[in-house]
């Protein structure tokens, strides 16, 4: 486990929740006011210049605030969170709009990257053997602020239609979860920096598959991931 205190990982949660509802940057005056931390501000405060200096938090250019790095977003979705068990809807949801493609595996991984897309409300990337791409969800970066940015939403554009980059992007993650999640500066481009992005791969009869939710640093992951592991469950037990 992590050389956290107790209240250092209260508050570091209570930094990175409330950063993903809001997009902004987060001040320990906020901490006080909307978490039940139990301390002073000025006590947050100074948790907060220690995490900085551990390297889980950074200072925002536009403000007094702070926001999380890859390295506690990370630590967030490996140890911090929950995953939220899916409700019967939700899977007979996803079931009902990949059944009836259950035949034809383009036509089926074609609707699983539809609907991951329309779940994550974000851009899924689905790449078959390093050589076929199948893509869903442009149009969800546009509700998000990190793609006002015309810079950052052409180099996500460019990304997502990279096979070569993507698969280097997917054969970097060395951790034996089911799912993977890597940040901007992570993949080696300054103008990717806001951005997140949630992938797994798995085996469909000789194919291997690799799949990714591409948009803001800011998912919900404790809805999105059991999403995708349900998914891959499904699909394999289809086809096999």
């Amino acid at each position: 486990m992590i050389d956290l205190t107790a209240r250092q990982i209260q508050i570091l949660r209570a930094v990175i929740e409330e950063f993903i509802n809001t997009a902004e940057p987060v001040g320990s005056e906020t901490i006080d006011k909307k978490y039940s931390i139990g301390v002073s501000p000025a006590t947050i405060r100074n948790e907060m210049v220690y995490l900085e200096k551990q390297g889980y938090l950074k200072k925002s250019h536009s403000s007094a605030g702070r926001i999380p790095t890859p390295l506690a977003m990370k630590l967030y979705v490996n140890e911090l969170m929950k995953e939220r068990e899916l409700s019967v809807a939700d899977e007979v949801s996803a079931k009902e709009k990949i059944w009836n493609h259950r035949k034809k595996i383009d036509e089926l991984l074609y609707h699983m990257t539809k609907v991951l897309a329309e779940k994550s409300k974000a851009l899924c990337v689905t790449v078959v053997d390093d050589d076929k791409i199948i893509q869903s969800g442009y149009a969800n970066l546009l509700q998000m602020p990190e793609f006002f940015d015309i810079t950052v939403m052409r180099n996500v554009l460019q990304l997502s239609e990279e096979i070569k980059l993507l698969g280097e992007i997917f054969d970097s993650s060395t951790s034996e979860n089911l799912v993977h999640v890597i940040y901007g500066p992570e993949m080696g481009n300054r103008f990717l920096d806001p951005v997140g992005m949630i992938h797994m791969s798995f085996k469909l009869d000789e194919s291997k598959i690799n799949v990714a939710i591409i948009g803001s640093s800011r998912f919900d992951y404790p809805y999105i991931i059991p999403v995708m592991k349900y998914l891959r469950g499904l699909i394999r037990e289809i086809v096999e």
